[in-house]
């Protein structure tokens, strides 16, 4: 024990003085028309913005929102000494350049360095014709058949267990919806993408949770190399339980494929009229697997990282939005009024009453308010990008310089905080931001405006998916359950993740 304690002194000393060389020796500042980018607020000498990044996630996002408060559009140099140039941007306009101009921004070693041992080689790490092959295994799983499936039989057939579960709760009982909106899409991209039951309270969901976190925490710790040699038992734990889930699913989809060989091998997804609701869902569960089987045939490893970080996209982002959204409506009940009102709009017209067994699946249900607010909507709070090559073509971003491999930042928490994008309401819950004064038809909002489906050539390719379960749940829950918030004072928090789960869930009585 003397003796880990002491190579952890020396080994602490060498990253101090590491860090303290790279400091004083200086990087070169990124300039704007000859002169250096302005720092953001609490900058400090050598160390930079390092203490800023060592915080809490919440207070980190916090200061992203506090530098585009105090700096509104510009562009603001980021330091920190362990790693390469910084540069944040917060002006919508840089924003969709770097979306318009996907080959000269990758992401590069810093991203997949912490990535890695999580998602591999998963399409949030893969560039060139690899991200291209997951890309069109993914458009092909998220065709327009599969998804009228997903919408008129898997959804409302999933949406209807959980709404049963919790009409069998008692009173008073703790309910946390984060679980009961994580279970339904776990449910989903289980039957739908890899023909398994799958649910969220598997081992396998707190080991992808505990992992993620512990992956977005190396983002924040330029020391995390150090500290996982001591603390990250738990963290390679939980990897090795998630790799060994992914491989069951390769394995399973193996079998799957085999015994269709074995069959006729003419499966098909064309569909008759007289074939059933769950013929339709049989058809096509597993799609996904297959077609990442048909496009990676030689690396069941590498069709395992894949499959888990489409798994984590499907299921995560969606329940977390939704989490949001309803710990929003809720604590807003004039909103959540006029959510019940177009659904009794829409059921008055099918002069039939509404039950469990008969969700409203039709996107007639509440489109209006589906966005519900940009501080809602945002399932992924930070990007960062490196800059591969030394020469840009004219950009908003040219004269602000970016050297060759530098970091480029950008917070989605901040920036649906801008009141220079949203307005002087842009703090406030205000889902009418959303529609257009005239028509009252759902206004458009750019990609680089609202990213929270990301944008250009790596646009979401689930956000179809997304919207499509949102229409049938915000409605559902909405209108047959009535909630009060089952936690004391305060706002709730965001947990540690690469996404945005709702820390302590959203528990309601």
């Amino acid at each position: 024990m003397g003796l880990l304690l002491g190579s952890a002194h020396y080994l602490l000393a060498a990253v101090v003085f590491a860090l303290l060389v790279r400091a004083v020796t200086g990087k070169k500042a990124i300039r704007r028309n000859g002169e250096p980018l302005r720092n953001p607020p609490n900058t400090l000498p050598l160390v930079g913005n390092g203490i800023q990044f060592l915080q809490p996630r919440w207070n980190l996002l916090s200061w992203f929102d506090r530098c585009q408060r105090q700096f509104g559009y510009e562009t603001l140099a980021l330091t920190v000494p362990t790693l390469p140039p910084g540069v944040l941007i917060h002006d919508p306009q840089n924003l969709d350049y770097v979306f318009k101009h996907e080959g000269l921004f990758t992401k590069g070693n810093f991203v997949k360095t912490r990535s890695w041992d999580l998602f591999g080689n998963g399409i949030i790490n893969a560039d060139g014709d690899f991200w291209k092959l997951q890309r069109k295994a993914g458009l092909s799983f998220l065709n327009t058949a599969n998804l009228r499936v997903l919408t008129d039989v898997a959804l409302p057939q999933y949406l209807s267990e959980s709404v049963k579960e919790l009409q069998s709760t008692k009173p008073n009982q703790v309910v946390d919806l984060q679980d009961i909106f994580h279970e339904i899409t776990t449910k989903l991209m289980g039957k739908m993408a890899y023909n398994m039951e799958m649910h969220f309270s598997s081992p396998f969901s707190s080991s992808f949770d505990h992992a993620s976190g512990c992956t977005a925490q190396r983002f924040q710790n330029p020391l995390y190399p150090l500290t996982e040699l001591f603390f990250g038992r738990k963290f390679r734990k939980s990897v090795s339980i998630v790799k060994k889930f992914g491989l069951e699913i390769v394995s399973r989809a193996m079998e799957d494929q085999k015994a269709f060989q074995d069959e006729d091998g003419s499966k098909t997804t064309s569909f008759s009229s007289s074939s059933s609701a769950s013929d339709k869902l049989d058809q096509i569960s597993g799609s996904l697997i297959q077609s990442l089987l048909s496009a990676i045939p030689d690396s069941p490893s590498t069709v395992a990282d894949a499959a888990l970080t489409y798994l984590s996209a499907g299921r995560d982002t969606t329940g977390q939005a939704l989490t949001w959204t309803f710990y929003l409506l809720l604590s807003h009940p004039e909103v959540l009024s006029k959510i019940r009102s177009e659904v009794d709009s829409v059921l008055s017209q099918q002069q039939q009453p509404l039950s469990s067994e008969d969700l409203p699946p039709r996107p007639g249900c509440c489109p209006s308010h589906l966005p519900s607010s940009p501080q809602s909507q945002c399932p992924t709070p930070s990007q960062s990008f490196t800059k591969p090559y030394d020469s840009t073509p004219q950009s908003p971003l040219k004269s602000a310089k970016p050297k060759q491999n530098s970091v480029l930042v950008w917070c989605l928490w901040a920036m649906q905080r801008s009141k220079l994008t949203w307005g002087k309401d842009a703090d406030e819950f205000n889902p009418g931001r959303f529609l257009d004064s005239e028509t009252g038809r759902l206004a458009h909002k750019s990609a680089a405006e609202f990213p929270v489906f990301y944008g250009g050539a790596r646009t979401c390719l689930g956000r179809r998916m997304a919207e499509g379960i949102a229409v049938q749940v915000i409605p559902a829950v909405a209108y047959l359950f009535d909630f009060e918030r089952g936690w004391g004072k305060g706002e709730r928090r965001s947990g540690s993740s690469l996404t945005l789960p709702m820390g302590g869930g959203c528990l309601f009585l």
